[in-house]
């Protein structure tokens, strides 16, 4: 496995499993945005740490967004950098509002 950390600006910075451990244990379940809908679908976006690519071709896929509640439960997508885990969020909350009728 690959492991990765943030630095002060948000950008991905290889470690080892050790930086890895020491950074989620200093900024927690990594947030990189969070939304609980009215009727209580919630949007979270993290960053991982860990390449999710796993060995396949292409930049490290680091940062995920996730709907858990409501018609669109289970939706998923995966990210390379933040700017792109912050426009993701909020395209998977666009989906959620829509499909939940809030």
């Amino acid at each position: 496995m690959t492991y990765y950390v943030l630095d002060s600006e948000h950008r991905p910075v290889l470690g080892s499993l050790e930086d890895w451990a020491r950074w989620r244990a200093a900024n927690g379940e990594g947030h990189v945005d969070y939304t609980v809908l009215s009727d209580g679908v919630t949007v979270s976006t993290v960053f991982l740490g860990i390449d999710h690519r796993f060995g396949a071709e292409g930049p490290p896929l680091l940062f995920e967004t996730m709907i858990f509640g409501g018609p669109l439960a289970g939706y998923q997508q995966r990210y390379s950098t933040w700017d792109d885990a912050l426009v993701g969020h909020d395209m998977a909350l666009k989906l959620a509002q829509r499909a939940s009728n809030v």
